[in-house]
């Protein structure tokens, strides 16, 4: 018998839109807002499938159905959902996910769905979003006491700087080297 091969998406709702809105909150905050209580699952999938057949039309469509979609985990809180899909068929929805602008409900806000995490088991997928939770919590705490100059810096951290070594790379002429072994002395050996 052979096991159906899957993917798990985890996925990222973010709201870049928002940002300066809020000088209270610090933008790591405001750019991963919660989600309205509007969005459900269902309503989820319907759009996913509305932005696939669009893109890919019947082709989409058709990878995309027979129970190969489902959204398996959906946190208001941190704007986040792991989605279920065939393996052959992850692309499809990645791509659809990227050109989808708005949360798929009557007057939705504009944001950005953006898929961090692929895994090939669920544990992993929900291993990977606690992780991704837990960091944002401590960059929330790390931004509400200090402000960097850029909003984006805020979100995806400082540039880092290269290491003294990278920075001062000296170029140096290797010695002349004889081979010993050249093509015309392989030529002339045999095996016997």
């Amino acid at each position: 018998m052979v096991r159906i091969k899957e993917r798990y998406l985890l996925v990222k709702i973010l709201y870049p839109n928002e940002l300066g809105s809020r000088p209270d909150l610090p933008d790591v905050v405001v750019i991963n807002q919660p989600t309205t209580d509007q969005l459900n699952p269902s309503a989820l999938l319907r759009g996913i499938r509305a932005e696939v057949t669009n893109l890919f039309g019947d082709y989409g469509s058709g990878a995309v159905e027979g129970g190969s979609l489902g959204v398996k985990y959906f946190s208001h809180a941190t704007s986040t959902f792991i989605l279920r899909i065939s393996r052959s068929a992850y692309r499809l929805v990645w791509a659809a996910l990227t050109f989808m602008n708005s949360i798929p409900i009557k007057n939705g806000k504009p944001c950005i769905f953006r898929v961090v995490h692929v895994s090939g088991t669920m544990r992993k997928a929900e291993e990977e979003a606690v992780r991704r939770a837990r960091n944002l919590i401590f960059a929330a705490q790390n931004d509400g006491k200090e402000k960097t100059d850029g909003s984006l810096s805020n979100i995806f951290g400082k540039p880092e700087r290269p290491r003294r070594s990278q920075r001062d790379a000296v170029m140096t002429d290797l010695p002349d080297i004889v081979d010993v072994d050249s093509d015309l002395e392989m030529g002339e050996i045999s095996d016997g």
